[in-house]
């Protein structure tokens, strides 16, 4: 019997980490490596998903830097925003006072919530790092909504490793 993998959400900053030109600074470069090696070595292991925001959010900016990360991405599955997945955006976007500025963010884990998607790969840890990801929980919980687990590409395996998929 095959064996079902785990769906993965790709939020926008994975592609962009993986396309860009090499980093000078060290943490940002650490990143650019991490996420190549995990896409080289590891994506296979996922049924991946993305979102119409997660398409916008790679076309804006340098036009060649977008032309790569729309490359990217371009065998990825579209998941759709639906109107669901708007109402939860608006809701996690006050949950996790994510700012207005910011609020694909909160779209992004709606995406997931709506679709039961396992993990949500991202490398912004501000509005989804661990504090996000113990708040949608308890609401999630409260709520009877599915959780995504938030990881980086450095920590997905530990992820999977503690039985968080």
């Amino acid at each position: 019997m095959d064996r079902i993998l785990p769906s993965l959400y790709v939020e926008s900053t994975i592609p962009s980490y993986a396309t860009a030109r090499d980093s000078l600074d060290r943490i940002r470069f650490h990143r650019q490596i991490v996420t190549r090696v995990f896409w080289e070595n590891e994506r296979n292991k996922f049924r991946l998903f993305i979102s119409r925001t997660v398409v916008d959010e790679c076309r804006r900016g340098d036009p060649e830097a977008a032309r790569l990360r729309i490359k990217f991405i371009e065998d990825i599955e579209l998941l759709k925003e639906t109107d669901h997945v708007r109402e939860l955006s608006l809701i996690y976007q006050q949950l996790l006072s994510i700012p207005e500025r910011a609020e694909n963010d909160s779209l992004h884990l709606a995406v997931c919530v709506a679709n039961k998607i396992d993990l949500l790969l991202t490398w912004n840890c501000t509005h989804l790092g661990p504090m996000a990801q113990k708040r949608m929980q308890t609401y999630n919980d409260r709520n009877g909504l599915w959780t995504p687990v938030l990881a980086t590409p450095d920590t997905i395996n530990e992820v999977i490793l503690k039985g968080g998929v």
